[in-house]
């Protein structure tokens, strides 16, 4: 994550002086509201289940289908670098668990969302055309929830619902096109990850999970 995060601050620092260069600044407030897909990588996690009475350990790797990604964000556009506050929500379904042998969990029916509150950096690359490319990222905290569980031959409980807020951060990079002076149409993509979550639920506790996605989305954007 480090590595991560100074690569992009010096990807800004090259950026914004070429950027400054290439446009005029129009500075201004604005509003922005998204909406695309989610594509979450696997968490490898652990737990212990007591479901049964005594508890059982267990280690287990967790796939996810493509979900939803919507959202929207405030702030203001000094011309070259635009600061915001970000709000999103991601959800996907589980499609798979598969077991320390190997072995797959048939049916598994439950979901992980993350609700973010983020405050974001972005670079745009202004040029003689209506298409500006920007890149950036920001740094915030995820509320994380994992959803009641069911699966298995007997369809028995798997997961217990339950909640954690954990660091979160994301870099990405997109094109603005510009309808008018007013508004403009952004195309973008999001690389978004998560500190591990503790989810203490009533009956299974599991450790590890982390909401890690590669995200696109068509949002619209206001200035004022």
């Amino acid at each position: 994550m480090k590595k991560t995060l100074t690569t992009l601050a010096l990807l800004i620092a090259v950026a914004i002086p070429a950027a400054s260069q290439a446009a005029p600044m129009r500075p201004g407030p604005y509003v922005t509201g998204f909406l695309g897909i989610t594509v979450p990588k696997s968490a490898n996690v652990s737990g212990v289940d007591y479901t049964s009475g005594t508890g059982t350990n267990f280690n287990e790797r967790v796939e996810f289908d493509p979900g939803v990604y919507v959202g929207g964000a405030g702030g203001y556009d000094f011309g070259f670098l635009r600061l915001e506050g970000e709000l999103s929500y991601k959800h996907a379904e589980i499609s798979t668990i598969t077991g320390s042998t190997g072995s797959q969990l048939t049916n598994p029916d439950g979901s992980l969302g993350a609700l973010a509150f983020m405050a974001n950096a972005f670079v745009d690359l202004h040029n003689d055309t209506p298409v500006t490319p920007y890149l950036g990222g920001g740094i915030g905290f995820a509320s994380l929830h994992l959803s009641d569980t069911y699966g298995g031959a007997q369809h028995g409980l798997l997961y217990s619902e339950a909640d954690d807020t954990v660091f979160a951060y994301q870099v990405g990079a997109g094109v603005d096109i510009a309808i008018n002076r007013r508004y403009s149409l952004d195309v973008g993509y999001r690389y978004f990850n998560t500190d591990k979550a503790n989810f203490n639920g009533d009956w299974v506790t599991v450790h590890g999970m982390k909401f890690e996605s590669h995200n696109v989305a068509v949002g619209f954007r206001v200035k004022f």
